[in-house]
């Protein structure tokens, strides 16, 4: 018995990395109060870690189009850090929420989130798909 999913909603977003590290180097704390310490973690690990920081940050900003809230709703600001992006050891991006973000998806029925990532020099992109049994 085959089970399927229905695609609900999806976001994307496009960053521009400079403005990312630009941002990181004025503001201290932004990186504190967008991203979680695996995160932090994983893109100081990283030869140039700005396209990473870039392609995360893209990725939370993608969860929250997906959810139909953005940056501006929700608190969305305050809520980055409850859309963490793991990996897995095939190097396949994961999001793990907490708090109220997750408590949303769950409210929408959402039961599977997939994320694509990627980079160039200039821009990271991110594209978030939510997704509930049918």
């Amino acid at each position: 018995m085959e089970i399927e999913s229905m695609l609900i909603s999806q976001g994307v977003d496009i960053v521009d990395i400079l403005r990312i590290k630009d941002v990181m180097g004025r503001r201290k704390s932004f990186q504190n109060k967008v991203f979680t310490s695996y995160e932090m973690s994983f893109c100081f690990d990283r030869y140039n870690p700005f396209p990473h920081f870039a392609a995360r940050f893209a990725a939370k900003e993608a969860c929250l189009k997906a959810l139909g809230i953005g940056l501006g709703g929700f608190g969305g600001v305050n809520r980055l850090k409850e859309i963490e992006i793991k990996s897995e050891e095939t190097g396949q991006p994961v999001l793990c929420l907490s708090g109220s973000v997750e408590k949303l998806t769950i409210e929408r029925s959402v039961t599977q989130i997939s994320v694509s990532l990627s980079h160039t020099f200039e821009l990271a992109i991110a594209s978030v798909f939510l997704m509930s049994m049918n």
